[in-house]
């Protein structure tokens, strides 16, 4: 099994290593462009060529020990890979590991943050996505890619963050006052302060990275134009690290590309850097 980060065995075992990376292959629900099932895989093998030292933070967050765990691989129905990441996420929880969720299409998100919403009181979700996903039910199913804001919803406040992209009936559960719309925040970082304030003390993040602009992400299943950059959007999380009390996340929807690995590379740096915020705070 590939080991994210491509660490030396000391810093990857389970009961000494303070973060897991929880691997979901899950692409049963997407209507685009299949393949996210991949995306766990590709992350993985391109974070195997990560320097290890972070720049910024003057740290090298891989000495906490970081534990790949076996991938979920659950596909009978995104109601049963729920609920066995569910489960999964749980069980880790309960150990005290910081938990890292890698997918896969959006649907994976649900199972942690339900497991986040029972493990941590004064939950709220922070989304970075292109689109809403906040339709109560696709295709047939409430656990499809585009209802997993609904089901966060369900459970607690949530704020969303470089939408370009949403379905006119999803107004309804729309909260106009916690969307900060792709194409009004362009111009200055002041709304970064009003989205954090927003949040409650203890923060789930999860990253669609459609959300970013598919000059910088082009293997994605839905890419949008008009996306995040780079470094505005590290700024963003360091604050809410530095803020609130990150207790998890995920990072979804990478849809390899055999020709362009920078969008592997980008997800698995992302991923680090993000550790890096948190244990360096």
């Amino acid at each position: 099994m590939i080991c994210y980060g491509g660490l030396p065995d000391e810093f990857t075992r389970e009961k000494e290593s303070k973060i897991v990376i929880l691997p979901i292959p899950y692409d049963g629900t997407s209507t685009w462009v299949k393949g996210s099932d991949l995306g766990p895989t590709a992350l993985l093998e391109a974070s195997a060529n990560m320097e290890l030292y972070d720049i910024e933070t003057d740290s090298e967050v891989y000495l906490h020990g970081i534990y790949t765990a076996p991938p979920i691989v659950e596909n009978k129905s995104p109601e049963e890979m729920v609920k066995a990441s569910e489960k999964e996420a749980l069980k880790h929880l309960e150990s005290g590991k910081f938990l890292v969720t890698i997918g896969g299409e959006h649907s994976i998100s649900i199972g942690p943050i339900k497991a986040h919403a029972k493990k941590f009181k004064n939950l709220s979700v922070l989304q970075i996505d292109a689109h809403t996903d906040l339709r109560d039910s696709y295709e047939g199913s409430k656990n499809n890619h585009a209802c997993v804001m609904a089901r966060a919803q369900d459970l607690c406040p949530i704020v969303q963050v470089g939408i370009r992209s949403m379905d006119v009936g999803e107004k309804e559960r729309l909260d106009p006052k916690r969307v900060f719309w792709a194409h009004r925040i362009t111009q200055c970082d002041k709304w970064m302060d009003m989205a954090i304030d927003l949040l409650t003390d203890n923060v789930y993040l999860t990253i669609d990275l459609d959300g970013f602009d598919p000059s910088i992400m082009p293997s994605t299943g839905t890419p949008e134009p008009g996306g995040l950059q780079w470094y505005p959007t590290l700024s963003l999380l360091k604050r809410v690290v530095e803020k609130k009390n990150l207790v998890g996340f995920d990072v979804v929807e990478l849809c390899p590309n055999p020709h362009e690995k920078s969008s592997d590379f980008l997800a698995s740096k992302l991923v680090y850097k993000i550790l890096s915020y948190k244990f360096a705070k």
